[in-house]
């Protein structure tokens, strides 16, 4: 039920702004508010958006030990990660699926992680059980809010000058706007960004002085949704879960080459596998014909044999950049290359879709 749903800090201020507040992974949280989810989108892509994104867990990983002992647990390589950078990985389990996406930063000797709001019990659980010695501390008592959009270092620099020195997938502690913050350059909208994890009790101030600059505009989960979506980025519970292998998400990338050549990870001989040989099925990007969106659980038939389903929507709409449905969905191996048809069951029809690479909309970050 909502009114047993928790609240972050922004509750009020979500509120005085007329956000339209649903429960979302246990969290009461904006999914729209008056400019609505396709004027908030164009925004984040135009200038700059501010999202509430407290609901994320924060956790931290202290001690030397902690980098390598993370590693019995995820596919990455985390030993050598230097001071100030932050890695996207995986959780794996033993037969190879994802039990979540998380971002991994060294934080001296100590490791600082994010991980997906709806998980944040489980990866705990995951990470006491698999951790012998190191006891994970989540950060209840810290905001986390995400600017995201071209403006974002124009919007946060007059607050945090030492901001624009950030590279994508780079960290830093800093003050903004005199509040002490752990502060990363990354996001999840494709688009240049920032994330600042703040103390709770300085995140409604922190965010009021943010929304003073003309370009920041406040956004919701649609338009997370949909900017996320057309950048071709996964989403725990859509397009990765228990049974889905990173190399079938086409997240490969995220497992460096020291760890394909040792292993050591739960499901390392699925997904080496995987990596040597190819999956049976990937992840790709569709746009339908068209303008009926393509929705999570759509069936996509070969039309050279129709009688037979070779894949399903995992993620599909509106996308407001490309005004055009897109969706992603895992299909047969020998069906993903770019430039197939396919077909998408629609409402009891068979509409026509184009396999395309992805992101469909160019990430932008500042590397």
């Amino acid at each position: 039920m909502a009114d047993e749903a928790q609240r972050t800090p922004l509750y009020d201020l979500h509120q005085e702004l007329g956000a339209k507040l649903v429960d979302f992974a246990g969290w009461l949280l904006p999914v729209s508010y008056p400019l609505g989810i396709m004027g908030e989108h164009r925004h984040c892509r135009a200038k700059a958006a501010l999202f509430d994104v407290s609901h994320m867990g924060q956790i931290e990983l202290a001690g030397a030990q902690a980098a390598t002992a993370l590693e019995r647990l995820v596919p990455s390589a985390l030993a050598e990660l230097p001071e100030g950078k932050t890695r996207y990985s995986l959780f794996t389990n033993q037969a190879g699926g994802t039990e979540d996406d998380l971002m991994i930063a060294k934080t001296g000797e100590d490791l600082f992680l994010v991980v997906n709001g709806a998980r944040r019990a489980h990866d705990l659980a995951l990470l006491r059980a698999g951790l012998d010695g190191l006891e994970p501390q989540l950060l209840s008592d810290r905001a986390l809010l995400a600017i995201q959009g071209p403006a974002a270092e124009a919007v946060l620099a007059p607050l945090a000058p030492e901001a624009a020195s950030l590279l994508f997938m780079e960290t830093m502690l800093c003050d903004v706007a005199g509040q002490p913050c752990r502060l990363s350059r990354l996001g999840y909208t494709g688009e240049d960004g920032f994330e600042i994890s703040v103390p709770a009790e300085g995140a409604m101030a922190l965010a009021r002085r943010l929304l003073e600059h003309p370009d920041l505009e406040p956004a919701g989960l649609g338009a997370r949704d949909s900017l996320r979506l057309e950048a071709g980025l996964p989403l725990y519970g859509n397009d990765l879960d228990e049974t889905t292998s990173p190399v079938e998400a086409g997240l490969g990338w995220a497992i460096q080459k020291r760890r394909r050549a040792d292993g050591g990870f739960p499901g390392a001989t699925r997904i080496l596998h995987e990596l040597a040989d190819g999956p049976a099925r990937r992840l790709v990007g569709l746009r339908p014909e068209g303008r009926a969106p393509a929705r999570r659980g759509v069936a996509v038939y070969d039309p050279e044999a129709p009688d037979h389903q070779v894949g399903a929507v995992t993620s599909g709409g509106f996308g407001p950049t490309l005004e055009a449905p897109l969706s992603l969905a895992y299909v047969d191996a020998a069906l993903a290359e770019p430039g197939r048809r396919l077909d998408l069951e629609i409402r009891g029809k068979r509409q026509p879709a184009k396999v395309v690479a992805l992101p469909f909309v160019p990430q932008r970050y500042k590397r």
